[in-house]
């Protein structure tokens, strides 16, 4: 199954530590962030990877390889400078193939279990009534007021711009292709403009998460989340 990993952005909060490293690469709990994230992903049965790299990019791709050390298959999707998240999405899409494919931001650390997603891949067709699927978390402090309503936390949720109360993305989301290719090529430009117009349009299911969830913006959030990884990984 493949999934996109959103790595090329400058990480401009977390200077002074990605004046010489990425972001993705910043160590926490022993590894580097993105090594948490693609663990993950594997683990969930995604071992199709796509990662769009810029802002240092050839630390990641030295890093990272062909994948075959995490069990998986990276294919690389460069930018010249970063073009944010929905720019980096239709970059990349001659990469991607066609149908449902997962995309998920590097600079997020979640316990999130990548198989047990609440709508099953088939769920995502051009037939269906839902071409996008969003895990949304309670609302971090960074960010009180959240993004999007929810009918229901379960399977059926749909995701809606008006009701209360509103949560947060967390920076994955299931997306059909052909949706994703409403996003023009070679433009800087966030995902979440375009969430909006498909909201509106009724094509968007979602899922409520309440488990470890972390969006790492600054220094500060990343040694928070060292200390804890490290202190659980002492304990066992």
């Amino acid at each position: 199954m493949r999934a996109m990993v959103l790595a090329a952005g400058r990480g401009e909060r977390m200077q002074p530590l990605t004046d010489t490293c990425p972001k993705p690469l910043l160590p926490v709990g022993g590894k580097p962030l993105l090594a948490w994230q693609i663990e993950r992903l594997v683990r969930g049965g995604y071992d199709e990877l796509v990662i769009n790299v810029s802002y240092r990019a050839g630390q990641i791709v030295d890093w990272l390889g062909d994948g075959a050390r995490f069990g998986a298959r990276i294919t690389y999707s460069p930018e010249a400078e970063p073009l944010e998240s929905a720019g980096g999405v239709a970059r990349a899409l001659p990469l991607l193939g066609e149908g449902p494919v997962l995309v998920v931001a590097a600079d997020v650390y979640s316990d999130f279990d990548y198989a047990g997603l609440a709508v099953p891949r088939e769920t995502i067709a051009v037939a269906a009534d839902t071409l996008a699927h969003l895990v949304l978390v309670p609302n971090p402090p960074f960010r009180p007021l959240g993004d999007y309503s929810l009918s229901a936390a379960g399977p059926g949720g749909r995701v809606g711009l008006d009701g209360t109360p509103h949560w947060t993305w967390a920076g994955i989301g299931l997306f059909h292709t052909n949706l994703l290719r409403e996003i023009p090529i070679g433009k800087k430009i966030p995902l979440l403009p375009f969430f909006a117009a498909w909201i509106g349009r009724g094509l968007v299911s979602g899922e409520m998460y309440r488990g470890e969830w972390d969006n790492l913006g600054t220094p500060e959030q990343l040694h928070q989340l060292d200390v804890k990884l490290s202190g659980a990984s002492a304990a066992r």
